[in-house]
């Protein structure tokens, strides 16, 4: 009798407590991490102090792969991705903590260990190949995003030590497929951020590929109010990323924008300018004497230059 009423007792408090607490301060230290560099892409605080370097950090964080673009085109930081699942991390390591929560906790628990599991499984797939691009496509070290990726493996780790798992050929075989899914997954988005996927692009000779989408008024006023403001677009023929923001705009409105070209090989090009302004990553924009790296939506560009009706975008 009370054997089974011990068995039954582990049952009910399956996992190790102490995990879940160690893999909420991860995923803290994480949001920080993350958030840190979400803000600063925003603009809404200044410059990170980077370990390493903060030319290495900005190269990265600048890079193609740096953003992420939306399907309605919105463009968000890698690193906001990251801190949403951080936050769904956090989230599930202490639900099963709470107190009065649940009435059924054991099914919380299993709920929140496999949801724990998938989630910390895809991270660190998605980090090792991040690892990658920095190492050998982006060749620059950044602190904040190798943090990351060790956080990802930690918290993995101890999802298999924590869990209290029953079944370890059920949760192989899983990890196996949610390990796959993230590995071609993000090696599809990798070589279609790759600024040098493609021999179109290649072949191009210093010059960028024609903007194939029709502006309506709104984006020829927004851009010719951008150039009336002085505001300038940093491009390199090459930047698919660039291309995806002129395409934003459209053919007749980026003909009003004032870009200027600083790839080394590009035709009419002004890379001296681009030194001595600084300029690491593309596209970068010049509003009002500050620098903001990245894609900007129509909505950021209107509301950043003071354009009078910013509701049309």
């Amino acid at each position: 009798m009370g054997t089974s009423r011990l068995k039954s007792r582990r049952r009910q408090d399956q996992g190790l407590k102490w995990v879940r607490i160690v893999m909420a301060i991860l995923a803290t230290i994480g949001l920080i991490d993350t958030g840190s560099i979400t803000l600063n892409k925003w603009g809404w605080i200044g410059a990170l102090s980077c370990p390493g370097g903060a030319e290495g950090c900005d190269k990265v964080l600048n890079s193609p792969w740096g953003t992420l673009i939306l399907g309605n085109g919105s463009v968000v930081p890698l690193s906001f991705l990251g801190l949403v699942v951080y936050l769904a991390v956090l989230l599930m390591a202490i639900l099963p903590l709470l107190p009065g929560l649940s009435k059924n906790k054991t099914d919380l628990s299993r709920k929140t260990w496999w949801g724990l599991f998938f989630t910390s499984c895809g991270m660190a797939v998605f980090s090792l190949i991040l690892v990658g691009l920095m190492v050998f496509k982006i060749q620059a070290f950044c602190f904040f995003c190798f943090l990351s990726a060790f956080i990802s493996i930690c918290l993995f780790a101890l999802t298999i030590i924590g869990g209290g798992w029953d079944d370890p050929s059920e949760l192989i075989f899983r990890g196996i497929l949610i390990s796959l899914a993230f590995l071609l997954g993000g090696l599809v988005w990798a070589s279609s951020a790759d600024p040098q996927k493609t021999d179109s692009i290649k072949d191009l000779k210093g010059v960028s590929p024609p903007v194939e989408t029709q502006s309506t008024q709104r984006e020829i006023t927004l851009a010719r109010h951008l150039k009336s403001a002085g505001i300038v677009m940093y491009s390199a023929y090459w930047c698919p990323h660039c291309n995806e923001q002129k395409e934003m705009f459209g053919k007749e409105a980026v003909s009003e924008l004032v870009i200027v070209e600083c790839a080394v090989d590009g035709q009419n090009n002004q890379r001296e300018l681009c030194e001595r302004k600084g300029i690491t990553g593309y596209p970068t924009w010049e509003i009002n004497g500050q620098l903001e790296s990245g894609i900007q939506s129509l909505k950021e560009l209107a509301i950043k230059s003071g354009y009078i009706d910013t509701r049309k975008f």
